[in-house]
């Protein structure tokens, strides 16, 4: 009898979880997670992998209150960061087909500059982004973009 009660305490249990699981939803845990921007090299890194990889855990947490982002080209264009994070979410789990490079061109305590390349097939986009130290995370402050 004991072996009974313990065996439907179990389903009940494993149940009940289950349906928990299923009520937050498919990605709900990744939107809201805080990711880890303590240093420069972590909060370029999450950028390009919220920018190439479709990442979208901490993407408002990654950009400054005053970002803006500047595009060089024919038609030269700026986006707000409310803007580029809304963009960047409906991007969410889309990778792009391209190669990827990184350069620090100027580091500091407080202050980086880097350069992203992202190579495709038919075109090359250089994005250079300026990191800045906002209490204890770091935030990308200022991306101009151009094409090649």
């Amino acid at each position: 009898m004991k072996t009974l009660v313990k065996t439907f305490a179990a389903a009940a249990l494993i149940a009940v979880s289950t349906f928990a699981m299923a009520a937050e939803g498919p990605g709900s845990k990744s939107e809201k997670a805080n990711v880890s921007l303590s240093t420069a090299d972590l909060a370029l890194d999450h950028y390009v992998a919220v920018t190439t990889e479709g990442e979208s855990a901490g993407v408002e947490q990654l950009f400054a209150e005053d970002f803006n982002q500047k595009i060089q080209a024919t038609n030269a264009q700026s986006n707000s960061r409310s803007e580029v994070v809304k963009s960047l979410k409906k991007q969410k789990g889309e990778k792009l087909n391209c190669i990827v490079s990184t350069d620090i061109i100027e580091e500091s305590a407080d202050y980086m500059v880097a350069k992203v390349t992202l190579k495709f097939e038919n075109f090359t986009k250089t994005d250079l982004i300026t990191l800045e130290r906002v209490g204890n995370d770091w935030k990308v402050s200022k991306s101009v973009n151009s094409y090649k």
